[in-house]
């Protein structure tokens, strides 16, 4: 299955864009902190969606879509840490995306999962 394809990936790649806005509103003594962690954590989510959807099992695609569930939590623990110190004001677009994104990798991981049970 290509990941380009997939709704997730899309939507991953979607809220790592709007990371990246974000996060230039960071101050600049967060670059080297909070800015390059937050974008590290949300170029993950797609990028583990991809690398998982490139391997040769259910098994191992489901161990990478956890990852991507872990740097999701990691991003919107940044984003709400960014925003209790008054960087950026809540953005509801950017908390929507990521409950978007967190649905549609909780579905495709439903998805596989009920796909191996049946084989």
């Amino acid at each position: 299955m290509d990941h380009k394809d997939l709704d997730v990936w899309k939507q991953a790649m979607k809220l790592t864009a709007m990371a990246y806005d974000l996060a230039n509103q960071l101050p600049a003594q967060e670059n080297f902190i909070l800015k390059s962690q937050f974008l590290r954590s949300a170029i993950s989510v797609p990028s583990n969606i991809a690398e998982g959807s490139g391997r040769d099992s259910d098994k191992e695609l489901l161990r990478f879509l956890a990852i991507s569930l872990g740097s999701l939590a990691e991003v919107e623990t940044q984003y709400l840490i960014a925003v209790d110190q008054n960087y950026f004001k809540n953005s509801i677009t950017f908390e929507e995306q990521i409950m978007n994104t967190r649905k549609l990798l909780f579905g495709f991981r439903n998805y596989i999962k009920r796909k191996s049970s049946n084989q």
